[in-house]
């Protein structure tokens, strides 16, 4: 969508530049910022929007999911034609930006962000923003930026409860001579890896066991944007360097130091990246509902031919598609096909049931 004329920045931007903190000369580093975020929920959701509301140009945003029902409590650029459309949350967002802010560009990616892809997808962003359900990948983010020294930011809300942290991986040199951001003269922080060494096992609470107040995702998102708002306008000294919790139902916050890499860490000391090698990497259950995703078979699907072949099944209801998703019913599993073959299938959480299902009807 073509930029509205009628708009100005000097105009669109007006208040953000009298604070003293952006001011006119960060205005114009925003406008050359490219911003990468992952998971478009809850949080993704409402940090995109703030991120485009202040003038970042580029937003590359990265999600698997669709939007449905559930979602509109708390994922702010969602409406109910979206849930009802069952639109691919990557997309939807992007809609809704060109809305708001046609100046900025979005690029929408609808997958699984994962080792094959990992560098594709992330390797134009100056700054990479966490906004996922799974420890998988935000494991799998460390290790790409410790990598790659790209500084990210860590953020999750569950229940009522926030937390955000900061991972700078190691200084570099200054760089403001080609006016883009500076997003690399900091002195390095802890990584992911360093303050949990290993992802939590057993058990771990999710929207769909301890629920989540809208909030709480506002609170992490609000921090999250705020912290890539000082980097991005080359101001890193002033980032928090602790994983920043806050219980707005209890009123209790904590902070664990997060000033400097630990020396023994496996990923930013000795460099080993075994999350970006992709070993043991497990399908994932999602956040929010009864869900298992497949996504073992990347290879292009033919949504017309799919529907053509599953329709003369008696059992299987409600078959549809458009050029981002198939859809289909059968007893009390959903499918979602993918146009790359990667699929998640409603209604349960065993893996070996989901594989059946997807050799079944989709084909292995």
């Amino acid at each position: 969508m073509a930029s509205d004329p009628g708009i100005l920045d000097t105009d669109r931007y007006s208040r953000q530049i009298l604070f003293p903190g952006i001011g006119a000369s960060g205005q114009r580093l925003l406008a050359s910022a490219h911003v990468a975020i992952i998971g478009v929920g809850a949080t993704g959701a409402a940090t995109a929007s703030l991120l485009a509301r202040a003038g970042v140009a580029t937003l590359t945003l990265i999600d698997r999911d669709f939007v449905e029902p559930s979602n509109l409590q708390r994922q702010i650029l969602f409406d109910e034609a979206d849930a009802r459309d069952s639109l691919p949350k990557a997309e939807a967002a992007r809609r809704k930006i060109s809305l708001f802010n046609s100046n900025v560009t979005v690029h929408s990616h609808i997958a699984d962000l994962i080792p094959a892809n990992i560098h594709e997808l992330l390797a134009p962003a100056h700054l990479i923003l966490d906004a996922t359900d799974n420890f998988e990948t935000r494991y799998l983010l460390n290790d790409y930026c410790v990598q790659q020294s790209k500084p990210w930011i860590y953020a999750a809300a569950i229940g009522a409860y926030a937390a955000t942290m900061n991972i700078l991986p190691r200084r570099m040199q200054a760089d403001t001579d080609n006016g883009e951001p500076a997003t690399d003269n900091y002195a390095p922080t802890a990584c992911l890896a360093c303050i949990f060494p290993k992802p939590p096992t057993g058990p771990v609470e999710t929207c769909d066991t301890a629920g989540i107040l809208s909030t709480a995702v506002n609170l992490a998102a609000s921090i999250q944007t705020t912290e890539a708002l000082k980097l991005l306008t080359n101001q890193p000294h002033l980032m928090r360097r602790t994983l920043l919790s806050h219980d707005l139902w209890s009123n209790e916050r904590t902070e664990i130091t997060a000033t400097k890499p630990n020396p023994s860490c496996t990923v930013c000391g000795q460099r080993i990246f075994t999350h970006l090698a992709g070993e043991g990497r497990p399908h994932i259950t999602l956040c929010g509902r009864n869900s298992v995703q497949i996504h073992e078979h990347h290879r292009p699907v033919d949504f017309a031919a799919m529907r053509d072949r599953l329709a003369p099944h008696a059992d299987i209801h409600d078959l549809r598609f458009n050029e981002l998703l198939l859809r289909f019913k059968r007893g009390p599993h959903t499918f979602t096909l993918f146009p790359d073959g990667r699929a998640l299938i409603q209604g349960t959480t065993d893996i070996t049931l989901a594989r059946s299902l997807y050799a079944r009807f989709i084909g292995s």
